[in-house]
């Protein structure tokens, strides 16, 4: 029995919950055009058009309470890249707005329960909204000169370019990515950035020798 999406070569498919295709379809605070000057008090980015992903966030946050009023959203990416951002924007805003610091929490196990899960090759489209938001929450930090509340992300940066670090990479493994493949699969390391690749093998060898006792 076919999916609602085939891969290229026919050989795999897939499905998708209800919940994703209506985000896909019918996208939440997504932004149409540029931002007007002025709209918005932070702005996070990640990911590029060479890595095949790119997100870009712009958040309008009340300095008093610091929750988040406004969060709206485009990206250069695939369905589930759409539909998890959509579901993203709305579950910091919702309820009148997330502060930065519970959004600061948001893990894209969360976004995708609330999706009602997403086919595992698919995992990595969620990661990209949550990094997106905690580099605009920095964004709003620097803006407003408090610099004592900007959290650097203490993993070591693998892939700058599809800012992956070595967490992601642990995370991957966890989940059952045992080759590079399967980690690329996941979370797009070294995909427009191959000289990375030979320090991604490492860190897979030493994950899997750490958890699974195997190389």
């Amino acid at each position: 029995m076919s999916g609602d999406v085939t891969s290229h070569d026919k050989k795999t498919s897939w499905f998708y919950s209800d919940i994703v295709k209506d985000h896909f379809f019918h996208p939440r605070n997504f932004l149409d055009g540029e931002p007007e000057a002025g709209s918005f008090n932070a702005r996070g980015k990640v990911g590029s058009p060479a890595c095949g992903d790119e997100l870009q966030v712009w958040m309008q946050v009340d300095p008093a309470t610091e929750r988040i009023q406004t969060f709206r959203w485009k990206t250069f990416g695939c369905g589930s890249a759409i539909a998890s951002t959509s579901m993203a924007s709305v579950m910091v805003t919702e309820d009148d707005g997330m502060t930065l610091t519970a959004a600061r929490k948001l893990r894209p196990q969360d976004i995708m329960a609330r999706l009602g899960g997403l086919p595992p090759r698919k995992f990595h489209c969620s990661v990209l909204c949550d990094k997106a938001l905690r580099d605009a929450i920095n964004d709003y930090y620097r803006q407003t000169e408090q610099f004592d509340k900007i959290v650097a992300e203490s993993a070591r940066v693998i892939d700058p370019q599809a800012h992956v670090t070595d967490k992601d990479i642990e995370e991957a493994v966890l989940e059952g990515a045992a080759t590079i493949e399967a980690v690329q699969a996941k979370t797009k390391v070294g995909i427009g950035n191959p000289e990375v690749l030979p320090a991604v093998e490492e860190l897979i060898r030493f994950y899997k020798e750490k958890y699974f006792g195997t190389v």
